[in-house]
């Protein structure tokens, strides 16, 4: 397993690829701590622990679908932390509580922890369809990154049409928009 960090709102988040199940785990903590503007780390610890014990209390399968992996910390040494692939953390996303007071996560303010689930499942689409090509010049690596990240652009439409709520906006991206001619 490779381990790393992604850069999401300026913070960063610990990620590890299992290239046997050819998956991304990112860890839960750095999700949660962003997602819910925590100030530091042990206070999105302490959140994530009361989440998971109130989603246990409902029934929900989503603590059992995270496990728990060696990610390295600020420290330099690799302790078990939770983590979960792209799948689990949408649903994730959806069960952490916004700060308004319906207390329904409201999917526009979760724009950007989308967008690292859909930038995670392009990197894994673009690296599987270029090693499937054998691809080894500019040009074909260049096709699979556009096969890559079609797939996560039908990956985020659908959803977005089975919601019927755009998951990724404007303000979420990452670069700024392409102008066109």
């Amino acid at each position: 397993m490779k381990d790393g960090i992604a850069i999401f709102e300026e913070k960063q988040i610990r990620r590890v690829y299992d290239e046997k199940s050819e998956t991304w785990f990112f860890s839960v903590v750095d999700i949660v701590q962003v997602l819910t503007d925590q100030p530091d780390f042990q206070t999105a610890r302490k959140y994530w622990n009361k989440l998971k014990t109130r989603l246990k209390a409902e029934g929900s399968e989503l603590v059992t679908n995270c496990h728990q992996l060696k990610l390295t910390s600020q420290d330099g040494k690799k302790y078990k932390t939770d983590v979960a692939d792209a799948a689990t953390l949408l649903r994730l996303v959806q069960s952490v509580p916004s700060p308004s007071s319906s207390g329904w996560p409201r999917l526009a303010d979760r724009g950007g922890a989308y967008q690292l689930i859909f930038t995670a499942l392009a990197e894994l689409s673009t690296r599987h369809i270029a090693e499937s090509m054998k691809a080894t010049g500019l040009n074909e690596n260049t096709e699979a990154g556009k096969r890559g990240g079609g797939i996560a652009r039908q990956a985020r439409r659908e959803l977005e049409q089975s919601t019927g709520q755009k998951v990724v906006t404007a303000s979420s991206n990452i670069l700024p928009p392409v102008e066109e001619d």
